[in-house]
């Protein structure tokens, strides 16, 4: 069972809509997230609405969310469906994320706080005792830990990007198991940045950054062609 539900930097997500369109945007995405809505589902407003326990007007106001945030795409301006995650999607995202992070990890480390520190030692505690027993447990953790780096940079855009990002990333994760290998790469490079940003060392920091984002991505995409190879055969 999950500790909390990792939340987006404040002021990001979601915006422009109303209480309720924020809640239903809620619902949805976590449905696309959990696979409960699969790629290419189309999502009608009445039976969404039906489902959830809303009028139509917040279902609408949280379509248009999730679709500026790449969950959902539009046919012909009219019919919206699930988008469906392919590999150059994947790829594009982690390169873009390999690009960014490092610059968001760089101002970080030259602003951290004493319990900022404690609360990444905290949070990687937590990750550690799980140690990939529960998946979405370390998907909640591990979001956050990244959250607590970037929530506060100058840049909101750059945040905002990361943020649509990691959730379209964390969707596709869901799906595949970490192997050994990577899982004992991630405790090594949170464990190592945690470690460089007590020492005040930003470009050694950022460096680790790219390379941790790097192999996420591409773990990632190995996952998915494996799986891809597995439906052919």
């Amino acid at each position: 069972m999950t500790m909390f539900k990792a939340r987006p930097p404040a002021g990001i997500d979601p915006t422009g809509v109303s209480e309720e369109g924020a809640a239903v945007y809620d619902l949805i995405r976590d449905d696309i997230i959990s696979g409960r809505l699969e790629a290419n589902d189309r999502l009608i407003v009445g039976e969404l609405a039906k489902r959830h326990g809303y009028s139509g007007n917040p279902v609408r106001e949280a379509l248009q969310l999730l679709r500026a945030q790449g969950f959902v795409i539009m046919v012909h301006n009219k019919s919206a469906r699930v988008r469906p995650i392919d590999q150059e999607f994947v790829r594009d995202i982690y390169e873009i994320g390999v690009l960014t992070e490092p610059a968001l990890t760089r101002w970080f480390v030259g602003m951290a706080t004493d319990d900022d520190i404690a609360e990444l030692e905290r949070l990687q505690e937590a990750m550690e005792a799980n140690n990939f027993a529960d998946l979405i447990l370390h998907s909640e953790l591990d979001t956050r830990f990244h959250t607590l780096m970037y929530e506060r940079h100058y840049n909101r855009l750059a945040a905002e990007i990361w943020w649509k990002h990691r959730e379209v990333l964390r969707a596709v994760t869901r799906r595949f198991q970490f192997t050994l290998a990577r899982r004992a790469q991630v405790m090594r490079d949170h464990r190592e940045l945690i470690q460089l940003i007590k020492e005040g060392e930003a470009d050694k920091a950022a460096a680790l950054v790219a390379a941790h984002v790097e192999g996420s991505g591409r773990h990632i995409l190995e996952q998915m062609r494996a799986a891809s190879v597995a439906r052919a055969s």
